[in-house]
């Protein structure tokens, strides 16, 4: 794909129409941006010159959907550049530690003196105020503290995290969209921007919700493998097979649980579902007839029924899977398998956008100036702006 054929601001979603700029950063950010172009905003991605740390190139599909511009941010020009940007915009999205953006220059003082409609989003993971919000941290602290990883996995023993599910992307890239939109709403009727502060330790909490309801009313148990959705049931919990693979089993409900058992084959040596002294004996029960058969004999005799199990995949077999494959989840575009836009819609329906940027800097010229910036050229040869060829 050359410069010239790129289309900017050609999103089908129903945001079509939403300008957006982003500092480029990692994780949240960038997976609250690529949401946001997945939907139809016409999003520019401001980079640093040679690009971010632990970013993909043209694999990296948390940046997809956007062009790719370089500028080097620590010379006051290119801040000026980015409050033009500004100017035309909807949302600025930056991820930066609390005040880096002001010393920049394009902190929600100044962006908002340029553009006092516009909705400044702002990710960080410990949020923009409180005595730990200028140390560093990752996904599993900012989980950590929320009182949510100590209740992750089926190991009593200790917790696990996983990967960066659910802070980076549930409590963190989730919950700025949710922000920016309810914002960008807000802003239609009051005419005033307004900044939204998107905390991870914050969005993850919230997540935690149904656990709190659960403590207030004395149905939970701060500990692992000992509540009714972690693990602590064997309905509810996963099962090796022969083939060393893996069914999860999700039968809660009393009709739910008598199409598992029917199925499973041990309808008649089975105990109660809720006689929880013999849980141990139903645990083993299950155990031992999941490993009489292959994952994907289990898979011909669960497909389609009310027992809810499912078989656990590979994401290199998710693409395979029959329901996937029927509303082409995951799909193969410009050589890469990745998720589809979500969620969808009657009439504005989503479609995947430009690829992921090979380098940063690649789309400098054309996305800038299909922004109306002033002088590309000149910013390219001042060195404010980075033109990469390739």
């Amino acid at each position: 794909m050359t410069l010239e054929s790129i289309e900017l601001g050609q999103g089908t979603g129903p945001l079509k129409g939403i300008k957006v700029v982003e500092i480029a950063g990692i994780g949240p950010g960038p997976h609250a941006c690529t949401i946001l172009a997945d939907l139809g905003a016409d999003v520019i991605r401001v980079e640093r010159p040679g690009g971010q740390l632990l970013t993909g190139g043209a694999h990296d599909l948390l940046n997809r959907g956007r062009p790719s511009v370089a500028l080097n941010l620590k010379d006051p020009a290119a801040a000026e550049v980015v409050l033009d940007l500004v100017a035309g915009a909807d949302v600025l999205i930056e991820g930066m530690r609390p005040g880096v953006a002001e010393r920049l220059g394009i902190g929600p003082e100044q962006a908002l003196a340029r553009n006092p409609r516009l909705v400044y989003g702002r990710m960080t993971g410990w949020g923009q105020d409180g005595p730990w919000s200028q140390a560093a941290g990752h996904d599993m602290n900012y989980i950590a503290i929320t009182g949510t990883l100590h209740g992750l996995g089926q190991v009593k023993e200790k917790p696990q995290f996983p990967a960066n599910l659910v802070g980076d992307f549930g409590g963190g890239s989730t919950y700025l969209v949710i922000g920016i939109l309810a914002a960008l709403l807000e802003a239609k009727v009051s005419g005033e921007g307004q900044v939204v502060d998107a905390a991870i330790v914050d969005g993850t909490a919230h997540l935690n919700t149904m656990l709190a309801a659960f403590l207030a009313g004395k149905t939970y148990k701060e500990e692992r493998v000992s509540n009714l959705l972690d693990g602590g049931t064997p309905f509810y919990s996963i099962y090796e097979t022969a083939d060393g693979e893996h069914m999860s089993v999700g039968a809660l409900e009393p009709q739910f649980f008598a199409a598992f058992i029917e199925l499973l084959g041990v309808k008649d040596t089975v105990p109660g579902q809720f006689e929880f002294d013999r849980f141990d004996e139903m645990r083993a029960l299950f155990a031992a007839r999941f490993l009489e058969k292959t994952r994907d004999e289990w898979c011909a005799i669960f497909d389609g029924t009310d027992a809810c199990v499912a078989p656990i995949l590979k994401f290199s077999e998710a693409v395979d899977h029959p329901h996937m494959k029927a509303r082409e989840i995951l799909v193969e575009k410009d050589g890469i398998v990745q998720p589809q836009p979500a969620p969808r819609f009657s009439r504005t329906q989503a479609t995947l956008g430009l690829p992921p940027s090979p380098v940063a800097g690649a789309h400098t010229r054309v996305a800038l100036e299909a922004w109306g910036i002033a002088d590309v050229d000149g910013l390219i040869e001042s060195g404010v702006a980075v033109q990469v060829e390739q």
